[in-house]
């Protein structure tokens, strides 16, 4: 378990560039945004070579390609995010893609393990993992804000995963039926959580609703559930057929499913997702990284805190249990009133982006995962509202 949680708050960093040819690629994947705008990206595109991604050799490379060939993808076929799409991915991009997807075991899209964890450096590689002193590696249009997106993301992400160090800790306490250790590591759990919390404030600081909405959004969205591409992407040269996969979502994170898993916080009933909100948590672990899916499963195979807590009957150790579980809801709460600012409340305003006369309406409360995003997130907060331990 020591080595798994290791493994889970690793975060890629160091490598930023493709040995040749792939530099090809990332040449393209910098300069996303000046191509985009000067109409060029879509030819550029389809002027690449085929690459075999044989000299792609490591877990870092490998990551670095799926980060590059996603941005490639999304600004190809969202090209000026005018409704001008694109139902063809061409297959000089979409063969490497799906090859380089299937070593990894992640959908051939861009995923939040991409754009959030792979896609950031320091400024200064001996300083701390602040937002002053990281930058993101490839841009979508809108500016900075997609650095602002992704780095509050990213910082939230590594305040949270701070606290998976502590998990092999709980569970030898269970093991050892030591309710001190126990309360120790929960509140050390708790305090990284309201850290996770107090990072995510810094969103209004550094993210601009109308831009996220109108512009940085439509690059995140994917080819599930959207009516732009109702019948999916068609990989060319991969697939016979077009296939749906959802956009980056909040939901693949693996840091907030991991402490739903440890303090019992049940999506499912008997271990089948009891609604469409527990199915579409179920579904984007598929979108995670294998060694973060494996890791959730074998959290799902440990003790269980939330039954050791109730077996003790201990007061101080039921309040302490349900100070993380009310963290989870905060940030749950959160989230919500994020998502109106960002969301609902921008696409209640007229679009100033030019439309083509053909492109059906889009649902306004859709998240970039597929979803009606707040129905999904209150759907969530209730669950979660629900595992408080209730004083009898």
């Amino acid at each position: 378990m020591a080595a798994a949680c290791e493994q889970m708050t690793s975060l890629l960093v160091g490598q930023e560039e493709l040995p040749h040819p792939y530099d090809a690629w990332i040449s393209i994947a910098k300069n996303l945004p000046e191509l985009i705008k000067n109409g060029q990206l879509r030819a550029e595109v389809e002027k690449l070579t085929t690459f075999s991604i044989d000299g792609l050799q490591g877990h870092k490379l490998q990551r670095l390609a799926h980060l590059v060939l996603g941005y490639i993808t999304m600004a190809y076929v969202w090209g000026e995010g005018d409704g001008d799409v694109r139902k063809v991915l061409p297959s000089n991009i979409a063969v490497p893609y799906c090859k380089v997807s299937e070593k990894l075991g992640l959908p051939p899209i861009l995923v939040y393990a991409d754009c959030v964890l792979a896609n950031w450096k320091k400024k200064d590689p001996s300083g701390p993992m602040t937002y002053e002193n990281m930058d993101i590696l490839f841009s979508f249009p809108g500016g900075d804000c997609g650095k602002g997106f992704f780095l509050v993301s990213l910082v939230v992400e590594t305040a949270a995963a701070s606290a998976i160090k502590v998990i092999p800790i709980i569970f030898n306490a269970i093991q050892r039926e030591d309710p001190d250790t126990l309360q120790k590591a929960l509140l050390d759990i708790a305090s990284c959580l309201h850290k996770a919390l107090e990072m995510f404030h810094q969103i209004h600081e550094y993210v601009d609703p109308n831009l996220f909405f109108n512009v940085l959004r439509i690059y995140l969205s994917g080819w599930k559930g959207n009516p732009l591409l109702s019948e999916g992407l068609l990989y060319e040269g991969v697939w016979d057929t077009p296939k749906k996969f959802a956009g980056g979502s909040a939901a693949q994170s693996s840091i907030f499913q991991c402490f739903d898993i440890l303090l019992g916080i049940q999506h499912t009933v008997g271990g089948v997702p009891s609604d469409s909100a527990a199915k579409f948590l179920q579904e984007m672990r598929t979108y995670m990284p294998s060694a973060h899916q494996n890791f959730l499963r074998s959290l799902e195979s440990g003790p269980s805190v939330r039954k050791f807590v109730l077996s003790k009957g201990d007061a101080t150790l039921q309040e302490i249990y349900n100070e993380c579980v009310q963290a989870m809801v905060s940030l749950r709460n959160y989230h919500l009133q994020i998502v109106a600012k960002y969301i609902v409340i921008p696409a209640s305003q007229p679009s100033k982006r030019k439309q083509t006369s053909e492109e059906p309406s889009e649902p306004k409360s859709k998240g970039t995962g597929g979803t009606d995003i707040m129905e999904f997130l209150r759907t969530v907060r209730s669950t979660t509202v629900n595992s408080l331990l209730k004083e009898d």
